[in-house]
């Protein structure tokens, strides 16, 4: 029985009927009557063959049961249907409602196959997955031993680091404390000496009682509230003591080397911080250069008036008590040395903005002000101010557009022609002691530089007539470089600064 099922299994003698019955399905409206007759015979020859098989698998099966075995089976099922000719089943169906349930079941067999291949293939997916998901959870794992290892490791760096910043806390902790002696040490050398001046000056006092004349008391100029009401330069008339009017004054010197030492930074540092605040607002790297070198020349010029105001002042209100071996112009220097600080800055800043405005060589983008370069402007007031405070101050070389270049004033820019013999602009002022130069400017020469300046207003990008073509202003490629050149010719400098 199992092989004679098989074997019909095997031959597929259902799937050759219905692709036959496919085939007359699609050529029923081009074959003959006699060709459709054809077909549907053959169709019918090849459906009792396998009818026949299907009886003989069905006798079979009825005599593995014994005698009687399938009868209840044959009565209820086959024998209905034989009665109505294969087409009825107790005269209530008809023959397109048994092929309706017949195309119903094969369209369930079907719906099956699907779902189970379905979920088959979902079983293989979630499986990939699975897979997947182990396969990163490995990966995790793996980062996170390693996170943990360099965990460890900068644990133990910083440990390390701790100790040595223990040890430097320490280092710096034993410094502050021997600052602290050197301090108490100082002071206590200040007080001596204040005492020296005290006994000198009781000294003079008694030399002048001796010699029948008052003692020596000079009185605060009533205009300048930071002198004392006892005022009297009492060292300068010990002999032996330089005046504050020489160069070898050590006042003098230290200042001088000290206000050099702040000059050359300013070139070096703060013009090159302004340099950088102003290209964020102007792409004319000349023009900077020029607003640069008018801020300074401005600056010099109002500390040096105010200055001279202030030096009169003082030398009028010490005149009209003066007395004494030292002369006028000592004593007015001498205080001058002790309020080097008696200076308005922000009023003079003011006052360089404001000359700035004026000024028809340089321009800026019309919602822009010069005090965008104001910290520079300060610090360039405070160093001329302390340079004219000198009792042989320190000034600024005259420099004009279009002058002979001087090599023992000036150097030239990295970016300058250097067979021009004329200046096209400056870019630092040389710093000068009477008709000494103490340090050396700097200047950008070229050929066919002119009288002619810039006006004021104009725009790099500003628009021209048709008929006249600008000569384009030479830009050097590496303008937006900070370090643009060397900084000037440094002196050796005592480890003071000015400020």
């Amino acid at each position: 029985m199992a092989e004679s099922l098989r074997r019909l299994v095997n031959i597929g003698s259902f799937t050759v009927l219905q692709d036959k019955l496919k085939r007359w399905s699609s050529d029923y409206y081009t074959n003959t009557c006699d060709q459709n007759s054809a077909r549907c015979c053959e169709i019918i020859e090849l459906n009792a063959k396998v009818q026949g098989q299907l009886f003989k698998l069905l006798s079979l099966c009825a005599q593995e049961g014994g005698l009687y075995g399938g009868t209840n089976i044959i009565k209820s099922r086959l024998l209905p249907w034989l009665g109505q000719n294969f087409f009825t089943s107790g005269g209530a169906v008809t023959a397109d409602t048994s092929l309706s349930v017949l195309a119903e079941a094969s369209a369930k067999e079907r719906e099956l196959s699907e779902l189970q291949d379905m979920y088959e293939k979902s079983l293989n997916d979630l499986d990939k997955e699975l897979q997947n998901t182990q396969a990163e959870n490995r990966d995790l794992k793996d980062e996170l031993q390693e996170a943990k290892i360099e965990l460890d490791r900068s644990l133990r760096s910083s440990s390390s680091d701790k100790v040595f910043t223990e040890l430097e806390v320490k280092e710096l902790k034993r410094k502050l404390a021997d600052a602290q002696e050197e301090i108490v040490r100082l002071r206590i050398q200040c007080g001596l000496a204040e005492d020296y001046e005290r006994k000198v000056q009781t000294l003079r006092d008694g030399l002048y009682l001796s010699s029948g004349s008052k003692p020596l008391r000079l009185p605060a100029p009533p205009s300048l509230p930071r002198v004392s009401k006892s005022y009297t330069p009492s060292y300068r008339s010990k002999p032996g003591l330089t005046s504050p009017l020489s160069m070898d004054d050590p006042v003098q010197r230290i200042r001088q080397q000290n206000a050099v030492a702040r000059f050359n930074d300013l070139f070096a540092q703060d013009r090159l911080d302004a340099m950088d605040t102003l290209r964020r607002y102007s792409d004319d790297h000349e023009n900077n250069q020029r607003i640069i070198f008018a801020a300074i020349n401005e600056a010099f010029t109002q500390a040096k008036t105010a200055f001279r105001q202030f030096k009169m002042k003082t030398r009028a209100s010490l005149a009209q008590t003066h007395q004494g071996l030292e002369s006028l112009e000592e004593a007015v220097q001498d205080y001058i040395n002790r309020n080097t600080e008696l200076l308005d800055t922000p009023g003079l800043v003011s006052d360089v903005i404001r000359a700035l405005n004026r000024s028809s060589k340089i321009f800026l983008p019309p919602d822009t002000t010069f005090a965008i370069i104001q910290p520079f402007i300060r610090e360039a007031v405070r160093l001329a101010w302390h340079m004219s405070a000198l009792a042989h101050p320190l000034d600024l070389a005259a420099g004009n557009d279009a002058e002979l270049f001087d090599d023992s004033k000036y150097r030239r820019s990295y970016d300058s022609e250097y067979t021009a013999p004329l200046v096209n602009h400056h870019i630092w002022p040389a710093l000068i002691q009477g008709v000494r130069v103490v340090v050396k400017g700097e200047v950008h020469t070229r050929r066919g530089a002119s009288l002619s300046t810039p006006k004021r207003g104009r725009s790099p990008t500003r628009a021209v007539s048709p008929g006249f073509v600008s000569r384009p202003r030479s830009v050097s490629p590496s303008r937006y470089a900070r370090s643009r050149s060397p900084s000037p010719f440094r002196r050796p400098l005592s480890p003071g600064r000015l400020m």
